[in-house]
């Protein structure tokens, strides 16, 4: 599901800058599905930038979302992260092939403050281990 690759700082940077846009739409967006779903994206790119840093590139397979998600559950030491996220791929996977769910505008909060709380434990963590990478100013 991954290999061994050497991004470079500019890559490292795109990947969290894309992560980042996603969070920020999903932060601003008046529908609640749609600030469900950049909320779920955003946290997938988050943890592509985790594992990139990690030097882990991920090959496009069946289940590579899980298989990202349990990397950054690992990496962040926080199983919380694996259990919501994949009750989010859930509702995202119903949503687009069982005929659509709604989100509630209370749910797709509480979905984002606690993708907030991810990126935050993200960022201060990448920060100690990568002081030189300077990736999360």
């Amino acid at each position: 599901m991954f290999e061994h690759f050497s991004f470079s700082k500019t890559q490292l940077e795109k990947y969290y800058q894309s992560a980042k846009r996603d969070f920020q739409i999903a932060n601003t967006a008046d529908v609640p599905e749609v600030s469900f779903h950049f909320c779920y994206n955003a946290l997938v790119k988050l943890a592509i930038t985790i594992c990139a840093i990690k030097g882990l590139r991920v090959k496009s397979k069946k289940g590579h979302h899980i298989e990202l998600i349990k990397r950054m559950s690992l990496y962040l030491n926080d199983p919380e992260i694996e259990i919501l996220a994949s009750e989010m791929r859930a509702k995202r996977n119903w949503d687009l092939y069982g005929g659509g769910t709604l989100i509630s505008i209370k749910e797709a909060k509480s979905y984002l403050n606690w993708a907030r709380e991810i990126f935050q434990k993200a960022e201060k963590q990448i920060e100690n281990k990568q002081p030189k990478l300077k990736l999360f100013q």
